[in-house]
């Protein structure tokens, strides 16, 4: 067993991070922040796809008078969508050649925690950026992100099973609009629509992110009086600025994901990250001591998929530049 000495001090500093982990993912990413904050990252504890319900009809109602017939005609009232749990891991390693170099009990602590801090930067960016995704990277073995949830042609694919392009599935379409160079004198109006068409009764956007330039867009639209922010948003460090009361958030700049020319409107009550409970950001695996090398191995693991029960409520703006 290479390294023995050393094996429980970097088992044991892995895992007494793990919950530090999980909370560094969310505050890299402010749609996994209100996901966090409204109760909708919903941890699964198995089978084989994640299943969220969707009721998507309604009952019959009939006006009546005197001894009338009241008839009843069964309709089909609910339904499913079925998502697939999809796999990452950030593999950590450190060399016998390493931990020589770095003996003495203060040394190894510390290089075991320059190796775990950046995994955990690698897993929070990469669980980010596939946030925005549609499912087809690395082989379509990442996670469906907005792009797929919320899709630039909400008439076309398949979302949790259901294909959207079928007749009877309109339901299941979000909303999308396409402007071409929308700027600091029509944004709001674009905005304006998007945010109706996204509106159902109580049931409004409660969050849009959008990249860098958009966002430029619209704050010059807004006079000093209508710049309102969250505060809370603020101390978790995301700039953001009030639009009917939604926060409007950037994810632009350097490490930014959201899509060039995107603004999504997003009614996060039904959006949610279902991770599996035995492997959200965390050590799997037990010991991995290389066989035929000098060195140790450990793996960060996670396991789920983000998932939506309402597409109808959920919008994206696209700008299309000349």
């Amino acid at each position: 067993m290479a390294n023995s000495n050393y094996d429980e001090i970097f088992t044991t500093t892995l895992e007494s991070r793990s919950a530090k982990l999980a909370d560094n993912v969310t505050k890299n990413n402010a749609l996994l922040n209100r996901l966090k904050e409204k109760d909708k990252v919903r941890p699964i504890s198995g089978g084989s796809k994640i299943l969220e319900e969707l009721e998507y009809g309604e009952g019959d109602m009939v006006w009546y008078s005197g001894y009338d017939t009241i008839s009843y005609t069964p309709k089909q009232l609910f339904t499913a969508a079925e998502y697939a749990i999809k796999l990452a891991a950030v593999p950590v390693a450190v060399s016998g050649e390493d931990l020589l170099k770095n003996s003495g009990p203060e040394q190894v602590l510390e290089l075991m925690e320059k190796r775990i801090q950046n995994a955990e930067k690698t897993m929070a960016n990469q669980l980010a950026a596939a946030m925005y995704g549609d499912g087809t990277a690395a082989d379509g073995k990442a996670i469906g992100g907005l792009k797929l949830l919320v899709a630039d042609d909400p008439t076309s694919g398949t979302v949790g099973n259901i294909n959207r392009a079928t007749a009877g599935n309109e339901f299941w379409r979000n909303q999308s609009a396409t402007y071409e160079g929308l700027t600091s004198e029509n944004i709001l109006q674009a905005m304006d629509e998007m945010y109706l068409k996204c509106t159902r009764g109580f049931d409004k956007p409660d969050l849009i992110v959008v990249d860098d330039k958009l966002y430029s867009t619209f704050e010059n639209a807004l006079t000093p009086l209508a710049r309102f922010s969250d505060p809370k948003l603020a101390e978790a460090g995301f700039a953001n600025i009030k639009y009917k009361g939604c926060d409007v958030i950037y994810d632009g700049g350097q490490g930014g994901y959201c899509p060039d020319n995107h603004m999504y409107f997003l009614n996060t009550n039904y959006i949610y990250l279902r991770p599996h409970k035995d492997r959200n950001m965390k050590v799997i695996g037990g010991d991995r001591l290389s066989i035929n090398q000098d060195a140790m191995y450990r793996i960060i693991g996670w396991a789920g998929n983000m998932t939506m029960s309402n597409a109808a409520l959920q919008g994206v703006l696209i700008n299309t530049v000349a």
